[in-house]
């Protein structure tokens, strides 16, 4: 596979991006359902360099076409994807690197290479609201995300493990929000005039959104919530609510009267602009809202076969059992 320079792309995405705030770009018409509503479906990625929450190294939410090809050529992935972080092939790690959180090679991984664009302006973070692109925790949410890592660092069981190590949950693809990662960032859209499917790579979970109907699970909580929707002109809208107890572990902490609100706008062939705002007083000090994108991706989207593959969560658990026959010094 050839991979093209991290300044190439960005100079071409700049090309791009003065072509479509110019005069040239026009009011997009999206190709419809045969109820008449705009076609979602399809397979998508929101890959991008753009993160939920803005990296202190920027000072704005915006890059103006002078930083951009530099901010995307400096990109920390971008160069761990050009240098594989200066491994050389045959020679194995000593562990130096497992201290900066490094779990795979750049062959690995698969973040994106550009910022994403919104209205026509590259972002540093998806966030908008609050304007510092950061998430506005609570006193009452941060001891409660402390009291949580903490029992998540245990062995008795599984149940004392990371959602991720368990295959339950990896970070923020499955949503919602549903918010890019390192990898499996790809999505299916599946449509009818009752139902919307938004199936995730991460996990092959599927979200199914109830379209014109009432939110009637209360009693039953299930893991991601209980999504209903309803068209707004040619935006679908989705209301999520009844968060199982467990989604209080996910990186994205909600409570079971969290709710988020998502928002999906076709703005081109290739294009869906995804909008989203979080509310749970319990977690953070007041809703906090952004502004995201998928892009048109080709193939399909495959299993992502998580507990086929998971000997590291036996194993953990296996060395603990261990660890408690040795005597203690």
């Amino acid at each position: 596979m050839t991979k093209t320079s991290p300044l190439i792309t960005a100079t071409f995405a700049c090309v791009c991006h003065l072509l479509s705030t110019s005069g040239l770009a026009q009011e997009y018409s999206p190709p419809r359902m045969a109820d008449g509503k705009p076609d979602l479906t399809g397979t998508w990625s929101n890959a991008s360099i753009t993160t939920l929450e803005r990296n202190p190294r920027y000072e704005s939410l915006v890059l103006s076409d002078d930083e951009i090809a530099r901010a995307t050529q400096q990109h920390p992935q971008n160069v761990r994807l050009a240098t594989d972080d200066n491994m050389v092939a045959g020679e194995l790690p000593d562990g130096t690197d497992l201290a900066r959180g490094r779990g795979y090679n750049a062959f690995w991984i698969d973040p994106g290479t550009e910022f994403g664009i919104i209205d026509g302006e590259y972002r540093t973070s998806w966030i908008i609201d609050p304007p510092d692109g950061r998430i506005p925790w609570s006193e009452q949410g941060l001891e409660l995300r402390a009291a949580l890592q903490q029992k998540n660092a245990g062995s008795d069981g599984p149940e004392a493990r990371p959602l991720a190590e368990r295959c339950l949950g990896t970070n923020m693809r499955v949503g919602p929000p549903m918010i890019n990662g390192l990898y499996n960032n790809n999505y299916e859209f599946i449509q009818t005039p009752d139902y919307v499917v938004l199936r995730s790579e991460m996990i092959s979970h599927a979200r199914i959104v109830k379209i014109d109907q009432q939110h009637q699970m209360g009693a039953i909580k299930p893991m991601f919530g209980e999504a209903t929707g309803f068209w707004d002109g040619d935006t679908l809208v989705v209301e999520t609510t009844n968060f199982h107890p467990l989604q209080e572990e996910t990186s994205i902490p909600l409570s079971t009267d969290g709710r988020v609100v998502e928002r999906f706008t076709r703005v081109a062939d290739d294009k869906i602009v995804y909008e989203f705002t979080v509310h749970d007083p319990r977690y953070y000090e007041s809703p906090w809202s952004g502004e995201a994108r998928f892009l048109r991706a080709q193939g399909n989207v495959y299993e992502f076969a998580c507990h086929e593959g998971n000997y590291a969560l036996g194993a953990i658990l296996g060395g603990a059992r261990r660890q408690e026959l040795e005597p203690t010094p």
